[in-house]
């Protein structure tokens, strides 16, 4: 600041210089200073100036007190918002954890983390929405699946990846971009759901035989012909 005054000064003329000075009660002390700065430059120093720049000097320096003061508070409310806005933001699974539960386990477990996000977001016609495509996707995909892998020997795990593939292609281009978009949130942790995957996949490998079991001859034998593939 005081530079600038400095800068502004040395354009005034000596009358306007003594007009800050004389009129002083009218302008900011550090503006006076730069005044008084400028007459002694001249070669033209004010009668007072030494009187008058100890009292100059102190509200000067009060000022950029109380200026430094006003930055540190409002640097801490700044702070403070910022840490209320962050703290209230809505936790949500990430694009990246929704593809990873559907590459590496299966596009339900994806489906089931994004219909959570528009739980929490109270998207509820969306969920619902979703929950209708997943189910439709399953009755129809399925069907599909086991088509190309009995009837047109396509191999089970490509097959998976296609099917799993194009539910993931719905959530991301379609169901993401439509109903979350750009809404601020905090990533949350994928642990939990893939310790449940895991678990889930655990519990089903263990039920599958006893599940072959009861199933009739013919649909035991494809059902064994499948897992041989």
């Amino acid at each position: 600041m005081a530079e600038e005054y400095a800068a502004k000064m040395a354009t005034k003329s000596l009358a306007e210089l003594l007009q800050y000075v004389t009129a002083r009660y009218q302008y900011r002390e550090d503006a006076v200073l730069a005044a008084l700065d400028e007459l002694a430059r001249r070669g033209q120093p004010y009668a007072e100036a030494e009187t008058l720049r100890p009292s100059l000097e102190a509200a000067v320096r009060e000022q950029e007190v109380q200026q430094a003061a006003a930055r540190q508070l409002s640097e801490v409310d700044n702070a403070e918002v910022a840490a209320e806005v962050a703290t209230t933001e809505t936790a949500l699974y990430s694009p990246i954890s929704i593809t990873i539960l559907s590459v590496f386990f299966s596009m339900l477990a994806g489906g089931i983390l994004l219909c959570m996000n528009l739980f929490w977001l109270g998207r509820v016609r969306a969920m619902m929405g979703l929950i209708l495509f997943l189910v439709v996707y399953l009755v129809v995909g399925t069907q599909l699946l086991m088509w190309g892998i009995m009837q047109q020997g396509v191999n089970p795990f490509l097959a998976a990846l296609i099917f799993n593939g194009g539910a993931l292609a719905a959530y991301l281009l379609w169901f993401w971009p439509r109903y979350v978009g750009t809404t601020s949130y905090r990533s949350r942790s994928l642990l939990l759901p893939i310790l449940l995957c895991f678990l889930l996949v655990l519990g089903l490998q263990k039920m599958m035989p006893y599940l072959i079991k009861q199933q009739p001859k013919e649909v035991q034998r494809e059902m064994e012909q499948l897992i041989k593939r």
